[in-house]
């Protein structure tokens, strides 16, 4: 049941002597009749309605003590607040504190335990790398980037668990049968497909199925969907260092076919790949339709018809984003950024 504010206790005096009846006051506060009437007894007692004054509780942590676990978590991101209670428990001989003290202090500070996001790890040449194109390219206008085709491959599972799925059940209920997130193994299956965006349009999607080597990348993307557009709208052909992308007869093929390409494209950033967002809006588009899909016939089906339903003002939306992507980069020196 909610604690009213002073404001509403004092909503509630003049409700009270105005001559609403003490059912109607609790209905409309959503609490019970012996708090209106408390409430009423405190205000013929003190004629107000402000709370009174607490006793804090002897604070059990010294100055020192408040800074030193602000800077171990400082320095260490991933240190556990039971460990920082144990080194200062060993010092300390008397009075230990426990865990939950460590978190409290940890709040005031603005450090609050939560879900690291998970990244691929960056060597210092590939930090440099990151760093070194992007200041190239943060300059580039809009125009510019509206001429280059962003293309890339993505696997689709047919069913996924990424902790987006909630569930309402009552206290003790989590492993109820109708409560439970059954998952096949191995996602049930997965499919690849390849797409290219533009910011006139996009590419048909394009399945992969097995492995995607070098002739047939060139034999199935580049020569029946990619040389026809990169040539009628004069556009720059940019892809990832892939092993099927880099491999030396896929480089022939593009310089033999005039397929001018965005490079050297840096290791391990898919954040400036604006197509990875277009790859997580599919599949949530996809995961939404009912009902859900149990082949994987029926998730290519619908991966085609949803790639053909996203908005082209989506595509250039992210199109768009792509000096922000830059300048993110440069912000970060190198490192991840939030795209």
């Amino acid at each position: 049941m909610p604690r009213l504010r002073e404001n509403e206790r004092n909503q509630l005096i003049g409700m009270i002597r105005g001559g609403v009846s003490v059912s109607t006051v609790a209905h409309y506060f959503n609490v019970t009749r012996r708090t209106v009437y408390v409430t009423l007894q405190r205000e013929r007692a003190t004629g107000s309605q402000k709370d009174r004054p607490r006793r804090l509780g002897r604070r059990k942590t010294t100055d020192r003590e408040d800074t030193f676990i602000r800077l171990s978590h400082l320095r260490d991101r991933f240190k556990t607040a039971g460990q920082t209670t144990a080194e200062i428990n060993n010092i300390r001989q008397n009075n230990p504190i426990s865990k939950w003290t460590v978190f409290r202090r940890l709040k005031t500070f603005g450090l609050c335990a939560r879900r690291p996001a998970c990244r691929t790890r960056l060597t210092p040449y590939n930090i440099r790398n990151r760093l070194d194109w992007a200041r190239i390219h943060s300059f580039w206008p809009r125009q510019v980037w509206n001429n280059h085709m962003f293309s890339d491959e993505s696997k689709f599972l047919l069913e996924r668990q990424d902790g987006r799925k909630r569930v309402f059940r009552r206290v003790n209920e989590r492993f109820v049968p109708q409560c439970l997130s059954q998952a096949r193994a191995f996602g049930g299956g997965s499919m690849m497909v390849w797409g290219g965006i533009t910011a006139a349009g996009k590419t048909p999607l394009v399945t992969v199925h097995g492995n995607l080597t070098a002739r047939r990348y060139i034999d199935e993307i580049l020569r029946p969907h990619v040389c026809q557009a990169i040539h009628n709208q004069g556009l720059t052909f940019m892809q990832d260092n892939a092993p099927a992308h880099r491999a030396r007869i896929t480089n022939q093929f593009l310089y033999e076919n005039n397929i001018p390409v965005l490079h050297p494209w840096p290791p391990y950033s898919p954040d400036l790949n604006p197509i990875e967002h277009l790859w997580d809006l599919l599949d949530r588009r996809v995961r939404m339709r009912q009902p859900q899909r149990q082949t994987l016939l029926q998730l290519e089906r619908a991966l085609h018809e949803e790639w053909d339903n996203i908005p082209q003002h989506a595509v250039q939306r992210l199109i768009g984003s792509m000096r922000r992507r830059c300048q993110a980069v440069i912000l970060s020196r190198g490192h991840h950024t939030r795209y």
